[in-house]
């Protein structure tokens, strides 16, 4: 099932500002928010859906990757192994955007059932490049990447406490909130932050586990698996949601950042959805005709080369090129025919060739004119 525009969710248009993005998630947000929908499940899917769209579009990077390739750019593709807002439940909606709607509320909702204002840690996000050649971006390939990362501790389940137990922060009474009254000349005025001693979490590991030291993760290898879509580019970002590095004693983890790099194809060029090869032919062939092979990306294929050919001239396979990575259509495969003149003749070809010039038929013709280079490609593109 494909996923729905960003920016249709929101109800914002493409031009629209960072404010009105806010605005737009903060609206449905509200309107669908879990403690005003109880037991609703598509008010919640609507609620997560909204804070999927925001989280691509208020990221300006984010947002680009998504103008320039669609879902597939944010790892967001229909069928893929989830994007950024793909994996994400309703702690990592609370904890990454509760903050928009200022305080310990969330929209004048208490947010007592997500934990009463208790930080979730979030771990960070790893990025890796992955090599392709032309016939894995055709095609599209799934990858396995040996990814090494911070992962849960397995002694203690991510909880960093060596047997299971924890106290109740002291410093802030469990709630992971410090809460400061200052005075000022206006009156008392009072601040919230996150609690000093336990980091927002509320409570503290009374002993730590022997393995991870208390932290809750260990470093280790991590064998991930990525569908990679048909039609990506050099410089293309994408994103496995959760697979990046777990974060201290159960929090988020972060995201894989996937970079593309394209390797060069000995005889194909790209340029977009399109391939172009560049074919050389002697004159004899060019003249009287012939059939030559063409690389494309999945095998060679013959073409014929029509009697009279100029050089310069341009053939169109149509749909050999690369698939959009929008699924917009497919590209075509371009090939430029170049007339090869020989550099080096003999005795006997010298002497035949003087023959040749003598025809009327290899004089070249004053009443026709060749159109160049750029004025064959606008005939081809229209």
């Amino acid at each position: 099932m494909s996923k729905r525009d960003y920016y249709e969710i929101l109800g914002v248009s493409k031009s629209a500002s960072d404010d009105e993005i806010k605005k737009a998630y903060r609206k449905l947000a509200i309107k669908y928010h879990p403690d005003k929908n109880p037991d609703d499940k598509a008010a919640e899917e609507r609620f997560k859906e909204a804070a999927e769209a925001y989280e691509i579009l208020s990221n300006p990077e984010k947002r680009q990757r998504y103008n320039q390739f669609g879902h597939a750019g944010v790892g967001g593709a229909s069928g893929g192994n989830g994007g950024y807002g793909g994996g994400m439940n309703m702690d990592d909606i609370f904890s990454q955007f509760g903050d928009i709607f200022g305080g310990g509320g969330f929209g004048g909702f208490s947010g007592s059932s997500r934990g009463g204002g208790r930080r979730v840690v979030r771990g960070s996000n790893l990025r890796i490049k992955v090599k392709l050649n032309l016939q894995e971006i055709a095609k599209g390939v799934e990858k396995k990447l040996k990814v090494n990362k911070f992962v849960s501790c397995n002694t203690c389940k991510g909880s960093g406490a060596k047997n299971g137990t924890f106290d109740t922060c002291k410093l802030c009474n469990g709630s992971g909130v410090q809460v400061r009254t200052q005075q000022t000349f206006l009156g008392a005025m009072q601040t919230q932050t996150t609690c000093s001693g336990c980091n927002g979490e509320g409570k503290t590991v009374k002993d730590k586990c022997n393995t991870c030291h208390g932290d809750g993760i260990v470093r280790a290898e991590e064998v991930i698996s990525i569908n990679i879509p048909a039609g990506v580019a050099e410089g293309m970002q994408l994103s496995v949601g959760g697979k990046g590095n777990a974060a201290p004693r159960g929090g988020i983890n972060g995201d894989l950042l996937v970079l593309i790099e394209e390797e060069e194809h000995l005889e194909l060029k790209r340029d977009g959805s399109n391939l172009f090869y560049d074919s050389y032919v002697n004159f004899a062939d060019a003249a009287l005709g012939t059939s030559i092979e063409i690389p494309t990306v999945d095998a060679k294929v013959k073409i014929k080369i029509e009697p009279g050919t100029q050089s310069g001239k341009v053939l169109r396979l149509k749909g050999k090129g690369l698939p959009d990575v929008n699924s917009y259509g497919t590209g075509d495969l371009l090939i430029n025919i170049n007339v090869w003149t020989p550099q080096h003749l003999s005795a006997e070809e010298k002497k035949a060739l003087e023959a040749f010039r003598a025809s009327k038929n290899f004089a070249p013709n004053p009443n026709r004119k060749e159109k160049g280079f750029f004025d064959r490609m606008k005939e081809y593109f229209e």
